[in-house]
């Protein structure tokens, strides 16, 4: 048994392990400091090779399937860790566990060493001393800059300084106009002092600004009202309300779990100088079953990812974990100084620990609502998924005879739409295979950041479906994938005859659905979404080519040069990038100078 003989070659280094099914289909990732006893750790070997009775049902279901394993030997179990972290984002395994946190948190600072120091936001950390960081804000960080910009005469923009000129935010009493006028450094400092006090204590904040929605309704200016009005209630939404108190100054990043059946949460909280600033969550999908000790320590290494924060916190958990010494060595690195991981048993760090788990109990139950939607079931059942579809994306491309031709992203998740994780693509291929290939392409090379969701919908028939099978296998990457099409009316897919009926494709079988079935309307929602987002994207795309066109005609570049320019290069900004004697080839040296003259 090839399974068998790998078990006893494996070495005693550290390392990632990855099981495969008889299919080769990646089913687990996994790290270990010493590959061979922790590998081995799953099997018992008499009288014959089987699951360790000791493993969860998850990792019994697992081992059940494994045909094969294959390993990474690296140079420490903190290489491993950080490994298998980035191969579970990328593959996608069937028994690992997901967390979908790409998030980078929004500091505010203060950059001291200015003249005039302003409140900015950064997600990056800057190389000085001399910067006071406040944060990280999950929500809600604009909203409370823009707020201590109304309500102190700091420097409004970072351009003010350059005019030499006092504004209108001096006229409107909102910059004392450093930029023109002496100021005393006390009396910037003196207001700069009330703008961090406000940064601190988002009571103090909300009732200022509240002051200010006040008078501003009061004088009829209604339109200012309305927006310090939904200032605060975003402000408000973005802070937990508790009455403890640390009695100091701690620093503290609380990671608390709290599941029921298929369904779990994870709750960020963050402590600033011994206050709340925010929390954050993250739901996860437990499709196989559920193992606390790789949410928390996927839940800590994701967070903090590669990037040194600003501000050095204790980490709290609230219960110890597997691998809880390869993490606190990992985020330490990450820090570069030494952190610590615990898990407190009483006192105030324990209620903190408990309001977070309140928290995430009712996080739990308010997304009750949108969980395990009957139709998502149906789906996968009738598709044979192996997940269940909480998360789609959804592809299509669109183009006008070859020209602008783009494709669109579109992405569903737990009943609707999320518009910001939308992705559109200028696209080069010439054919529609062609084009799909480059799309989905793009998007797997893009999974180490944004990871794979449970499934993928394509705009198409078996041909595409195919591809992006091919596509996915050729990564190792384990997805989902079906596909919807017109059926053929006269050899022909009319959209607007209104006859032909849709028809999905799966690995393994075709549906023709009747046109009441939900599971086919389901479908039928998402492609729409996907083909206008590519369309509207398409018109904007040509609009632009229509115009840059137009401007290159009025410079002696007649059209039928400009389509040939673009048959060869594909873009505007290929040619744009082009050299002279490459679009000479095409046209000719006098009309490539004339193309180049308009570019320069």
């Amino acid at each position: 048994m090839q399974l068998e003989k790998a078990l006893k070659q494996l070495p005693q280094s550290a390392g990632v392990y990855q099981y495969f099914d008889k299919d080769q289909k990646l089913l687990y990732v996994g790290k270990a400091k010493n590959l061979s006893k922790r590998v081995r750790s799953y099997f018992s070997f008499t009288p014959t090779l089987r699951p360790n009775p000791k493993n969860s049902i998850r990792i019994t279901k697992m081992i059940e399937q494994a045909e094969f394993l294959e390993y990474i030997v690296v140079n420490s179990e903190h290489d491993a860790l950080i490994l298998e972290n980035s191969l579970i984002k990328q593959l996608n395994p069937k028994y690992n566990i997901l967390l979908r946190d790409d998030k980078t948190y929004p500091y505010i600072f203060i950059d001291n060493s200015q003249p005039y120091p302003r409140v900015e936001i950064t997600r990056k950390v800057l190389p000085s001393k001399n910067i006071t960081y406040f944060g990280p804000y999950s929500v809600g960080a604009k909203d409370i800059v823009d707020s201590v910009y109304e309500l102190c005469k700091l420097v409004q923009k970072k351009s003010c300084l350059k005019s030499k000129q006092a504004c209108l935010y001096y006229q409107i009493d909102k910059c004392f106009a450093p930029c023109e006028l002496h100021v005393e450094k006390n009396v910037y400092e003196k207001e700069l002092n009330k703008a961090i006090k406000l940064i601190k204590n988002k009571k103090i904040l909300i009732k200022e600004l509240e002051k200010k929605m006040l008078f501003y309704a009061q004088n009829l200016r209604f339109e200012e009202a309305k927006e310090l009005r939904d200032r605060i209630e975003k402000i408000s939404k973005s802070q937990l309300h508790t009455e403890i108190d640390l009695a100091t100054k701690e620093n503290l990043d609380i990671f608390v779990l709290h599941h029921e059946q298929n369904r779990a949460v994870v709750v960020k909280m963050f402590l600033r100088d011994g206050k709340i600033i925010s929390s954050s969550h993250t739901f996860l999908h437990l499709h196989n079953g559920f193992d606390e000790d790789e949410i928390y320590k996927r839940a800590i290494v994701e967070f903090y990812k590669n990037t040194q924060p600003p501000i050095t916190p204790t980490i709290l958990t609230e219960k110890k974990f597997e691998d809880i010494e390869a993490v606190t060595e990992y985020v330490s690195e990450i820090f570069n100084k030494k952190i610590t991981i615990t898990t407190p048993s009483r006192g105030k760090k324990k209620q903190l620990i408990e309001l977070a788990k309140l928290n995430a109990k009712e996080l739990l139950k308010k997304d009750k609502k949108s969980n395990f939607m009957q139709t998502q079931k149906d789906v996968k059942e009738l598709f044979k998924l192996e997940k269940l579809p909480n998360r789609v994306e959804v592809f299509d491309n669109s183009h006008m005879f070859g020209v602008a031709t783009v494709g669109a992203m579109a992405v569903w998740e737990n009943g609707s739409f999320i518009k910001k994780d939308y992705r559109t693509y200028h696209l080069h291929a010439r054919d529609e295979y062609s084009q799909m290939k480059e799309l989905l392409s793009r998007r797997v090379e893009s999974f180490s950041k944004n990871p794979p969701p449970d499934l993928w919908v394509l705009d198409g028939g078996d041909t595409l479906l195919k591809l992006a099978i091919d596509i996915l296998s050729s990564n190792g990457v384990s997805l989902d994938v079906i596909a919807i099409s017109k059926e053929k009316i006269d050899a022909k897919a009319h959209r607007a005859k209104g006859k032909a009926n849709d028809i999905i494709y799966t690995k393994d079988e075709v549906f023709k659905l009747l046109n009441s079935d939900k599971r086919l309307q389901w479908v039928q929602n998402l492609r729409d979404e996907a083909h206008k987002t590519a369309i509207n994207f398409h018109k904007k795309t040509k609009l632009k080519l229509d115009n840059e066109s137009k401007l290159l005609t009025l410079h002696g570049i007649s059209e039928a040069k400009v389509k040939k320019l673009l048959n060869h290069f594909g873009t505007f900004e290929a040619i744009r990038e082009a050299s002279c004697e490459q679009i000479g080839d095409i046209l000719n040296i006098k009309d490539a100078k004339t193309v180049k003259k308009f570019y320069s």
